[in-house]
């Protein structure tokens, strides 16, 4: 055999160390890489100056539809017919487009009653009536009563009283004359007046005081559950407001406590009704005018432009008419 046969059939050796050595190597050079990149990063849109009050806001709508049971025996004439009740929420732009009751029937096509009164609140001042104070006759307790019985004869007389009697006087003539049988849907919302005035937030010792504002609400609902169960009732609660403080200048009204709880607490209490009442609530506080928004749909501390009447309106519509 000749000596380049001899070469060619000598056996080829791998060195176990060059290998180890190279394999070392290779993951020395990925995780320097995976250094380098991690130390350089990745772009941010990060800027530590920049500042903002905006949060998320989750509404605390109750919506509860009636009880077909409750409708048992009742006819029903094909016509949506809704009832509002409340204060300046309703009652101002009472005969304009652009008034909250009118926003809803125009968005609704339902036929719509304004039986609110200017100024009016939910509570009253006097646990048993005071002739001496005719105003809380407009109050809702006693509005719910006169509702109930027929009897409008105290609203009669405290319309006499108000900032403007004439209007409020066609208002008591106009839900005496109602036939509350007709009546599909009731909406009740007064703005956060009974906050701004000291109003009773709530009474643990009798749930139904009509001088607490949580009495006064379900003492209303009840009495027109009992006397008309067929009428679904729908809660549209306050929205943010302004107080104010000894010297006359506004306070946040949900970070100033008046004696009886800021208006957010209003607002827990109000909620705690709709649930042990089963009726509906809109949320209007955190869904639909709040601390971020008001300043374009409030024309004052407490009331509401245009604009907020829309919404208000649309709010209602989409909660409670529109199907889901």
């Amino acid at each position: 055999m000749s000596q380049d046969t001899k070469k060619n059939n000598v056996p080829f050796h791998i060195n176990p160390h060059i290998v180890i050595l190279s394999v070392i190597v290779i993951i020395v050079i990925i995780i320097a890489y995976k250094l380098y990149v991690w130390n350089i990063g990745v772009p941010s849109d990060y800027d530590p100056n920049y500042q903002t009050t905006d949060f998320d806001i989750e509404a605390l709508d109750i919506i509860i539809p009636l009880d077909p049971d409750k409708l048992k025996g009742h006819e029903d004439d094909g016509i949506t017919t809704i009832l509002c009740l409340g204060n300046d929420a309703f009652a101002l732009r009472r005969n304009e487009e652009s008034g909250l009751a009118n926003r809803i029937a125009a968005k609704s096509g339902a036929t719509v009653y304004n039986g609110s009164f200017t100024n009016s609140t939910v509570s009253a001042v006097y646990p048993v009536y005071n002739a001496g104070y005719s105003m809380d006759a407009l109050s809702l307790s006693y509005l719910a009563e006169a509702l109930c019985t027929g009897d409008f004869s105290r609203a009669a007389e405290a319309a006499n009283y108000t900032y403007e009697p004439d209007t409020d006087a066609l208002t008591v003539e106009m839900l005496k004359g109602l036939n509350m049988n007709t009546v599909d849907i009731l909406c009740i919302m007064y703005d956060g007046i009974d906050y701004v005035e000291g109003r009773t937030s709530d009474d643990p010792n009798d749930p139904y005081s009509i001088i607490a504002y949580t009495g006064a609400l379900r003492s209303a609902i009840t009495r027109i559950q009992e006397t008309y169960p067929f009428i679904r009732i729908v809660l549209m609660s306050h929205t943010f407001c302004f107080s104010f403080d000894d010297e006359g200048n506004y306070q946040n009204g949900d970070r100033s406590d008046l004696g009886n709880g800021t208006l957010s607490h209003y607002l827990r209490k109000e909620i705690d009704v709709a649930s042990d009442c089963g009726v509906s609530l809109i949320d209007n506080f955190y869904g639909s005018i709040n601390e971020d928004n008001y300043l374009e749909y409030m024309e004052d501390y407490i009331h509401y432009n245009e604009a907020g009447h829309d919404l208000l309106a649309q709010r209602f519509v989409d909660c409670i008419l529109t199907k889901k």
